[in-house]
């Protein structure tokens, strides 16, 4: 298979990942190669918002990019398993060696493979907490993972309670693709954060039992986040709360 080729750029101290064009495929700020750079590759991590982390948990990245949620979840979530799914064995190498991606150990796993047909393996039905999905290709015309069948592959690996978070273009005819897919997959139990740079929207969606909770105690759990990993998760209990219908006063989805 002719896989798309791999670039790098640098600008003001950022390295950046690239599909052989300009549009940016990642970032990472070279003196703090831990840090999540872009913002909504920092809201990807919002699960952490909803399940608690704990021995045995696993949690899937389908599309790797520069690693900078793997490398995140390796740092901070000491608890957790990360398999990381990545068709172009290119990226696989560039991550580790030009974006300061850890080797895999007991607490991550690396496969090349198409994330489409991964989803689809009984292999791996019911078997992560959370699942991220950031699949774009050189041309960024939309996620290059959209159907129906990709997410209720999603939904279907994920256990209950489990979390998905979706990296989508808010500007492009592919949102609303992707987010009827998403909402069919998943019963309409789907939250969008507000769009950040770029046009990104992330979008969160539910598996498992009803979930209900005050704000103020999503707050608190956002507070504890940052504490411990420097996450700016200041805005994000706000900005869920105003983008989505019927949730300004609690958490009900």
């Amino acid at each position: 298979m002719l896989m798309e080729p791999v670039t790098f750029s640098e600008s003001g101290g950022i390295r950046y990942l690239h599909f052989g064009t300009e549009l940016i495929q990642g970032a990472m700020r070279i003196r703090d190669p831990n840090e999540i750079y872009l913002e909504y590759n920092q809201q990807m991590m919002a699960w952490l918002l909803f399940l608690e982390t704990k021995p045995g948990m696993r949690v899937a990245q389908l599309g790797l990019g520069t690693g900078a949620l793997t490398k995140f979840t390796h740092l901070h979530c000491l608890a957790v398993k990360s398999t990381v799914v990545e068709l172009n064995p290119a990226v696989i190498v560039s991550a580790r060696s030009m974006f300061s991606m850890p080797d895999d150990d007991r607490r991550l796993e690396t496969i090349q493979a198409d994330a489409k047909a991964f989803v689809k393996s009984s292999k791996y039905k019911n078997s992560f907490d959370a699942v991220q999905v950031d699949l774009y290709d050189a041309i960024c015309d939309g996620p290059s993972a959209s159907s129906l069948e990709f997410y209720n592959g999603c939904y279907n690996i994920l256990k209950a309670p489990g979390v998905l978070t979706v990296n989508l273009f808010s500007r492009h005819k592919s949102f609303d693709i992707n987010l009827k897919n998403i909402c069919e997959a998943f019963d309409n139990r789907v939250l969008l954060f507000p769009e950040s740079h770029d046009c990104n929207v992330v979008a969160i969606a539910f598996k498992g039992p009803k979930l209900e909770a005050e704000w103020s105690n999503v707050s608190a759990r956002a507070k504890l986040i940052k504490d411990k990993t420097d996450l700016p998760t200041q805005q994000w209990v706000s900005g869920i709360s105003r983008e989505n219908a019927r949730q300004e006063l609690k958490l009900s989805i």
